[in-house]
């Protein structure tokens, strides 16, 4: 066991590399994603057949086929054709247009849920189209759908444990090059180890912006109030105004 240790501690700055590249596929994608899927469950809904249709397309493309396939081609084909990038911008790409595509469903299922008053509403104050959304209907589609986005958050940030096969040097090809100094048990729990404390983070960020979405619509406590410790008095006391 000491001698894992050892082999750890000589390997560790090559692990917070391959750290850095996860994060950055990771906190990339996620950025790319979001904004595909934005474009794309807000194209879904349009009246035009034609935008609509090719909205929908993309996204059946993108969802209907295999991530690592994505990858091989941005990688290994686009350069055939002439367009050569970074591994790095491959990884990305594939992620934000792979993820984005399933996140697309989440945002045009979230706008769809937000009361049908409240549509209403904005009719009858007669707001535009983009004031309809930015203002009233896309900040409470939001708050709905932060739970959703945030398991597709961490299913991205597992899925860029693929992309040595890009020549990407990442957390678990750095674990894989531990492995062959220790043993396989000692390797993998590391790694196991990491990559949760990882998701553990970004879930308390997204539950944080949950929170503060909610509380920006008037639903519950401020962001400062939940991170506030309650004595038992307290929360018997919040206990009672909620019933």
């Amino acid at each position: 066991m000491e001698s894992n240790f050892e082999a750890l501690a000589e390997a560790w700055p090559r692990i917070l590399d391959g750290l850095w590249i996860t994060l950055q596929l990771t906190l990339g994608g996620a950025l790319l994603a979001m904004v595909i899927a934005v474009i794309l469950g807000l194209g879904s809904r349009l009246r035009n057949i034609v935008l609509r249709g090719l909205c929908r397309a993309i996204m059946e493309f993108f969802r209907g086929t295999s991530l690592v396939v994505q990858l091989f081609f941005f990688f290994f084909v686009l350069p055939q054709l002439g367009l050569e990038l970074p591994a790095m911008v491959c990884g990305i790409l594939g992620l934000g247009l792979n993820y984005g595509a399933y996140a697309a469903e989440v945002v045009r299922g979230s706008i769809n849920s937000v009361p049908t008053g409240q549509w209403e509403a904005t009719t009858a104050l007669s707001m535009s189209k983009s004031q309809q959304m930015i203002r009233v209907i896309f900040p409470q589609a939001w708050a709905l759908m932060i739970p959703s986005l945030t398991n597709y958050l961490i299913h991205m940030l597992k899925g860029t444990a693929i992309v040595s096969f890009i020549t990407l040097a990442d957390l678990t090809y750095h674990t894989e090059q531990l492995r062959e100094q220790t043993d396989t048990f000692f390797a993998y729990g590391v790694s196991l180890v990491i990559y949760f404390v990882i998701a553990y983070i970004l879930t308390l960020v997204m539950n944080a912006l949950e929170v503060r979405a909610k509380h920006r619509l008037g639903r519950g406590e401020s962001l400062r109030e939940a991170l506030t410790p309650k004595t038992p008095e307290t929360a018997a006391v919040e206990g009672g105004r909620k019933v």
